[in-house]
């Protein structure tokens, strides 16, 4: 049997529904400001669930997001609340890693948005500085190109922490990125920037055994944590550069998250959770199906 880490599940989506706010073009973010304590009482839940992760509330902390609503000037102050809250909620379960998350410059989906490397590694870079003090690992999530990963990677190096790589992958084809290049390309980007583990994330759980093959054969530890979305990758892409019109699926039971997140244990995977719309439930039963199946949570 092995040894897994237990991700935890989505923030974002989960913060919009507890809070009952109409969503924003600041998302997470938005209802973060809102509603103070938040975010930390979903760490505590994930945590209660038998997570071994608190994912920061940092995904959508961008200058590129904050921009856009005129307040840039509090990208700093933003990552701190966001740590903050991630810290409390360690200190009550007395356990567990932090990871800091770093989202896709752009939009989420939107490869056609990726910015040159150079500019998307700075901007990595800023954010890694911040958060290196704070995390125990960095968390690059949902990269839907190999150049934004690139960027990604590079900029993460400053933080001097383990980086944790995690690309989306086409819903329909999990061999590729949503920016239609293969998966397997990854392993050029690693000669340049590396990482201590690759993942795929916030695609259809069934698009990632596909995927989880592919990084296999990159020699790292490897894992999925996928959405609860109906599929993205034939939507067409609003013209404002926001992300697709994407819902959620009524379908994605605990039970039948479960049984697609075993058998990526099954394929070797050490590292499961969730993505979007994926919540405690599920990671409750996650647990609960590891630990039945002899797997050790570490």
């Amino acid at each position: 049997m092995a040894e897994i880490t237990l991700l935890d599940g989505g923030m974002g989506q989960e913060l919009v529904a507890r809070s009952g706010d109409e969503p924003t073009q600041l998302w997470a973010t938005r209802v973060m400001i809102d509603h103070p304590g938040l975010v930390a009482q979903i760490h505590d839940d994930y945590f209660a669930a038998g997570a071994s992760v608190a994912t920061t509330n940092t995904y959508n902390i961008l200058h590129d997001r904050l921009q856009r609503v005129g307040m840039d000037e509090q990208f700093h102050a933003l990552h701190l609340r966001a740590l903050m809250e991630a810290h409390e909620a360690r200190a009550r379960a007395g356990r567990g890693i932090i990871a800091g998350s770093m989202g896709p410059l752009g939009e989420s989906y939107r490869p056609d948005l990726t910015p040159p490397v150079e500019v998307s590694a700075a901007q990595y870079a800023e954010k890694a500085r911040i958060m290196a003090p704070h995390v125990d690992v960095v968390l690059i999530e949902t990269m839907s190109s190999l150049d934004l990963a690139r960027g990604a990677l590079i900029g993460a190096q400053v933080a001097g922490k383990p980086v944790w790589l995690s690309v989306s992958v086409h819903d329909r084809d999990g061999t590729k990125l949503r920016s239609g290049e293969p998966v397997a390309g990854l392993a050029e980007v690693l000669k340049a920037a590396p990482a201590a583990a690759v993942l795929a994330n916030c695609s259809m759980p069934e698009a990632m055994a596909a995927a989880l093959a592919e990084l296999k054969g990159l020699g790292l530890p490897f894992g999925a944590y996928a959405n609860g979305f109906s599929e993205i990758s034939h939507l067409p892409l609003p013209e404002d550069g926001g992300a697709p019109a994407y819902c959620a699926r009524h379908d994605l039971s605990p039970e039948r998250y479960v049984a697609f997140a075993m058998s990526w244990v099954e394929m070797g995977a050490t590292m499961v959770g969730g993505c979007c719309e994926v919540g405690p439930a599920h990671i409750t039963a996650l647990a609960d199906a590891l630990r039945a199946a002899g797997h050790v949570i570490v």
